[in-house]
């Protein structure tokens, strides 16, 4: 076992004192405050409870020790791994006296190299410099040739793979490859050396990552060892690359990129960002959209390009407070500030790329401005930040501490309408993934749709996850279904999940209430209202009131007009219960179920919930009542906030029947209209109510849902 393992499984179990052991070792152990990519932790709460930085180098050895290498390769390696994150460590003490003596505690590979350096060469020579080998030689400094090649590995450590993800141009290897140009190792040994180290470095981070990038990897370690200069990539490239995790997740780089040009973007602005190193930049802005990531790194361009009175150009962009303050945990989890991030994109969505490229930025967020600024001792480093106003603090730390309790979670909507930072009615914010899944779990209940699609043009109005555009796509290839949705959040995802899985759906946002803006009227077979028509009823106002069986009308016409001779319209969705004079009593068989009641009935908007107290735990209530506030009590405190501005049932089956007559006329046919109860309502209340008539006898629940298909024949005379 390497000895550095040793040390380390030592100290870890408490026979091995920091302060009685290597200076690395000490070095790492002693940080307070752990400096780590919050891209490469689950939750900030595991800052808390281990070092990060240490397991880190922990990994990297224990990969180290199981390679097969020559006993001075893997000395060389190991020496390496050992001091590469020391930077990372120091109490703030020692880190401010490193700064004083001009340790660089920002760029950590730098940094640590002079570390190495201050406690192997000894206090006397420079740490701030690139130390020659023959320099030393001349001094008598013993190991002179070793000394300088773990410098220059510790000054590059990591920076090939940095240089794959496009955070870094391609000479900042240059000093690799003078370790073979001034005769210190063979190519090959460099080569041999280079490829091992690599292997510790990433597979550290992930071993799924070093496979990925081992290929690409070995031709920059070839390159480098033969001492052929780097081609630098273009901008475009590299910018890029930044942006692999998005691009894998469904975004279409090349054709934002066009878009993006057309409108503007000032790409000269960007290329002046070439020479730069990237830190966090990636962590910290890969959950915004490509305009937006663009805007920021434009924005500090067009900050850094005059230089500083102290003469530093640009060589490194430091977005590690933006990464540091985007991040929280929630409920357990490591997730981004969504409050943030909104307020974060309101402000960079009121900026043009002319004020940018320009730098005429008129003040249009109160809440909210972005700060680069330079360090005294770090000339060439720009470090680029969010401020927020204290108003937009508080209201953030608010929404934080609300989190903890469903009671307040009304008000943060409320909030954050207030601040316009909602981007539609249909914005969910945290759950909108855990939401878009819930309605691909609904695929066995959406795939009886199927049987009654006609004819090829589908138009599934509200798509969700889009589990029924994949069935339609899966299960019927002469269909190519189109899936049309109000809510900006869900074309997106869908969107990017279309080019990540390579569908062949169509999405277009659009507006469920004039569908005849984006298809031609007569054109369309099928048009598929799957659980989507309670939606538009309840958030979707219609002569200034939601809630309102006038905005249903205006969606079931809308799709009549578009629809094909022979056409059909599906419905799936709530139904209530007739008649309507029936009473439900509920026993709680939870302590909170009655406190839920009371709560719901005061947010409900959707009408009045009338109920009576009859026992401790149990209101007597009307029967829709009942089925109103039991589904939303099914799904249970993440979606209340969502759940109570919704109303599920708005029919009656003979009250449904006579309006489709109503408002569609003598050409709409009626071929099927069943109501049932939808699985899975009565499990997932067993144990939480009793459900009874008003004798006291417990009844099975009433039918939830509908399922409609009306065809468009000729007229009736």
């Amino acid at each position: 076992m390497l000895k550095s393992l040793q040390a380390i499984e030592a100290y870890r179990e408490g026979r091995l004192q920091p302060s009685a052991g290597p200076a690395w070792l000490n070095l790492i152990v002693s940080a307070e405050m752990p400096i780590v990519n919050l891209e490469r932790v689950e939750s900030l709460q595991e800052l808390d409870q281990r070092n990060p930085v240490l397991d880190y180098v922990e990994r990297s050895l224990r990969l180290l020790d199981s390679l097969q290498l020559s006993y001075w390769i893997k000395e060389l390696a190991e020496e390496t791994l050992i001091w590469s994150e020391t930077a990372k460590g120091g109490t703030p003490r020692q880190r401010r006296k490193w700064q004083e003596e001009g340790i660089n505690c920002f760029a950590h590979n730098v940094g640590s190299a002079q570390l190495y350096w201050q406690h192997t060469a000894g206090e006397t020579f420079d740490v701030t410099g690139r130390p020659q080998a023959s320099a030393l030689r001349a001094e008598g400094v013993p190991q002179a040739e070793t000394l300088v090649i773990v410098h220059r590995l510790i000054e590059t450590h990591g920076l090939l793979g940095q240089q794959i993800r496009g955070e870094v141009p391609p000479e900042v290897n240059q000093p690799l490859a003078a370790i073979a140009e001034e005769g210190l190792l063979t190519a090959d040994e460099l080569e041999r050396l280079l490829f091992a180290l690599n292997h510790c470095i990433i597979g550290a981070v992930s071993p799924v990552l070093w496979q990925d990038v081992r290929t690409e990897i070995m031709e920059l370690i070839a390159a480098v060892a033969s001492g052929e200069p780097a081609e630098p990539l273009p901008m475009k490239e590299r910018l890029r690359r930044m942006r692999s995790g998005p691009i894998l997740r469904g975004e279409d780089f090349a054709a934002e990129w066009g878009r993006l040009e057309q409108e503007g973007l000032p790409v000269e602005l960007l290329e002046a960002l070439q020479p730069a190193t990237f830190w966090y930049a990636e962590s910290a802005l890969q959950t915004f959209s490509l305009e937006q990531f663009l805007k920021v790194l434009a924005l500090a361009a067009r900050g850094s390009s005059g230089g500083n009175s102290n003469g530093g150009g640009l060589g490194h962009l430091s977005f590690e407070a933006v990464m540091n303050s985007i991040y929280y945990d929630y409920k357990g989890t490591k997730k981004i500030n969504v409050y943030k991030k909104r307020i974060i994109e309101k402000y960079l969505s009121g900026l043009s790329w002319r004020d940018i490229a320009e730098g005429t930025l008129v003040p249009g967020n109160p809440h909210l401005v972005h700060r680069l600024r330079r360090q005294g001792h770090l000339p060439d480093t720009v470090f680029f930040d969010f401020e927020f106003s204290p108003a937009a603090e508080k209201l953030i730390e608010f929404c934080m501490e609300a989190e903890k309790s469903v009671l307040y979670e009304r008000a943060v909507l409320m909030l954050f309408d207030l601040f316009e930072l909602r981007r539609d009615a249909f914005d969910r914010f945290h759950n909108e993934d855990s939401y878009l899944s819930q309605m691909n779990d609904t695929a066995d209940y959406k795939s009886v749709i199927l049987d009654y699609i006609t004819g090829t043009t589908v138009l599934d109005i509200g798509p969700g996850g889009g589990v029924l555009l994949d069935l339609i796509e899966e299960r019927m290839p002469g269909v190519t279904p189109v899936g049309i949705d109000i809510s900006s959040n869900v074309i997106e995802a869908l969107q990017q999940r279309k080019a990540r899985e390579g569908r062949r759906w169509e999405v277009l946002q659009g507006d469920a209430l004039n569908l005849k803006e984006y298809v031609d009227a007569g054109r369309v077979d099928t048009v598929i209202f799957s659980s989507i028509l309670h939606e538009l009823y309840s958030y979707v106002p219609m002569d200034g009131r939601k809630f309102n069986h006038r905005t249903v009308a205006a969606a079931l016409v809308s799709a009549f007009e578009v629809l094909a001779e022979g056409g059909v319209i599906i419905i799936r969705d709530g139904i209530m219960t007739e008649p309507v004079t029936q009473q439900r009593r509920i026993r709680f068989l939870e302590e909170n179920g009655l406190e839920w009641l009371k709560r719901y009935a005061e947010d409900f908007a959707g009408r009045e919930i009338q109920y009576r107290v009859t026992g401790e735990q149990e209101v007597q209530l009307p029967v829709n009542d009942a089925m109103e506030f039991l589904y939303t009590y099914t799904w249970g405190a993440e979606a209340y906030v969502h759940e109570v501005q919704e109303q599920f049932g708005y029919f009656t089956p003979s009250q449904y029947e006579a309006f489709i007559r109503e408002h569609l006329g003598g050409q709409a046919q009626i071929e099927v209209f069943r109501h049932y109860l939808q699985e899975g309502y009565t499990e997932a209340l067993r144990g939480r109510v009793a459900v009874m008539d008003e004798e006291g006898t417990e009844v099975p629940l009433p039918d939830s849902t509908c399922f409609i298909v009306i065809r468009k024949g000729q007229a009736v005379r």
